[in-house]
């Protein structure tokens, strides 16, 4: 099973770039809302994953910024999916971010393949990375670009409960918790 992975960082108070054709009248104005003191959950992490054989897109939810310990939970998630489908191999390709490069990551990844290969049974995990600077070989990419502009909120507010509703809207799914899981 062949996925390119992907994670982005949802803000609740970053607006995305934005075009917009409006009357001289109805200027359309983004307001750049900074978090008030000691304000936590300023964002949310969405890890995502599109099957290169089938194209279905995976996403989990994760409280805060990506890290190692979130991608670690997502690719077991993912190696749960292709054992399901009787996958011997999940390769990942990923870019160079700090978390996938991480020594605890990489020894994760050791360890499972170790022990997948004793078993005899177990799907191994192959990764590989992209190129530097280079976001458009990603598949994720603009689906993050049209996710964060789909579920922005011009002059307002947004909860973290709010801005995840709007996400599992955008991407069809019911998940609104903040633990990891997987939707189709």
């Amino acid at each position: 099973m062949l996925v390119d992975q992907d994670e982005c960082w949802f803000s609740r108070f970053a607006q995305p770039q934005m075009h917009a054709f409006a009357t001289a009248e109805g200027n359309l104005r983004l307001v750049q809302r900074e978090p008030e003191k000691g304000e936590s959950d300023k964002a949310i992490a969405c890890y995502g994953a599109v099957c290169d054989q089938t194209k279905e897109h995976f996403f989990c939810f994760a409280d805060g910024q990506p890290n190692s310990e979130k991608s670690i939970a997502f690719l077991s998630t993912l190696l749960a999916v292709a054992k399901a489908r009787c996958q011997r191999v999940l390769v990942v390709i990923w870019d160079r971010a700090t978390w996938h490069l991480s020594k605890k990551l990489i020894r994760w990844v050791r360890q499972h393949n170790r022990q997948a290969k004793q078993e005899g049974q177990g799907v191994r995990l192959l990764t590989c990375l992209l190129p530097t600077k280079s976001p458009w070989l990603n598949p994720m990419e603009p689906i993050w670009l049209h996710a964060k502009r789909k579920v922005m909120e011009p002059d307002g507010d947004l909860s973290v409960k709010v801005l995840k509703e709007r996400l599992c809207s955008h991407f069809r799914t019911n998940l609104v918790d903040a633990s990891l899981k997987v939707s189709a």
